[in-house]
């Protein structure tokens, strides 16, 4: 086999915006109405909670790193495809794919453990809250989220070193939106051992441990509600967490279908547009859900309208 055709290529072909040629300019306007959406509603909730005293505790503290990190989300990859939309190419760099693939990677890795850390604060809450501010006080929160930032950025780095030590063979054209794994791997013409092993490697910390936190903070949680005298009580305390148990399901329901499967069973064609839907659903629903269901985040936004009225 020529050597040559082994390196890695100086830019990749995105397939995915070839089909679009008749509706391009109906998706280019879909993709910034949803881009502003998803700004506006996750800035709104950083916004009250930066402003609101009421909404200055752990809970909010960690929901406002959750905004921060879906607007981040988003913009790793809803901009470029905008761009791609625009300008009618669609091909990107190689850093540029490699710097997509980091942050994609690591954004959807974050949010992963930071949910889990959410479940254990409504744990602490719920099943100890005399100890509540105690346990989860203010070094506490800023180191668990520091941890979480950390730990993310350690899996997105292993990701990108053995992703792009696969052979592509002279094959350039990704059948996808963005630099994701999956197509990466699936155009591999090499072995893909070195990347499977990561996946596998990394998935107790960024997959399996997360998953398994939440749902013992959860049975935990559910079960002390069960045990709870007052229907008020049990009513506050599951109207406290099922906002944040309806992202956990929509979050981790996406990422298992995206990513823990066989390589054997994706089909590019299909997954491509779920994985961009997964990829705007989570950010542009977590707004409506906390602020929908969420009593005090709908006293804040009354508040602030209220001030601008009167203003």
């Amino acid at each position: 086999m020529d050597v040559s055709n082994e390196t890695a290529p100086s830019e990749f072909i995105l397939l995915a915006f070839s089909n679009l040629s008749e509706w391009r300019f109906l998706f280019l306007g879909f993709m910034l109405m949803i881009y502003l959406f998803i700004l506006m509603g996750n800035f709104l909730i950083i916004f009250l909670i930066s402003l609101e005293p009421n909404l200055q505790t752990p809970m909010y503290f960690f929901l406002g790193n959750l905004s921060v990190l879906d607007i981040c989300q988003t913009t790793t990859t809803i901009p470029q495809i905008i761009v791609h939309l625009i300008s009618g190419r669609s091909t990107i760099s190689n850093e540029r794919c490699k710097m997509q693939l980091f942050f994609v990677v690591f954004f959807i890795g974050t949010e992963t453990i930071l949910l889990a850390v959410m479940s254990y604060d409504r744990y602490v809450a719920i099943c100890n809250p005399l100890r509540y501010h105690v346990v989860m006080n203010q070094k506490i929160c800023a180191q668990l989220v520091s941890t979480t930032w950390l730990t993310s950025s350690l899996n997105a780095t292993v990701h990108i070193i053995f992703t792009f030590r696969l052979s592509f063979c002279g094959v350039h054209e990704i059948n996808y939106f963005y630099c994701d794994i999956p197509p990466l791997v699936a155009i591999s013409c090499g072995d893909i051992s070195g990347s499977i092993i990561a996946m596998l490697a990394t998935s107790p910390v960024m997959g399996f441990g997360p998953a398994m936190c939440i749902i013992i903070s959860y049975i935990h949680i559910i079960w002390r509600i069960l045990k709870m005298n007052s229907s008020a009580g049990m009513k506050k305390a599951f109207s406290t967490c099922a906002s944040h148990l309806t992202v956990v399901l929509l979050f981790f329901g996406s990422c298992l279908f995206s990513y823990v499967r066989p390589i054997s069973s994706y089909s590019l064609n299909k997954d491509r547009m779920i994985a961009l839907l997964n990829n705007i659903l989570s950010p542009m629903l977590n707004p409506l859900i906390y602020t929908l269901r969420n009593k005090d985040v709908k006293e804040a936004l009354q508040k602030m309208m209220v001030k601008k009225l009167l203003s």
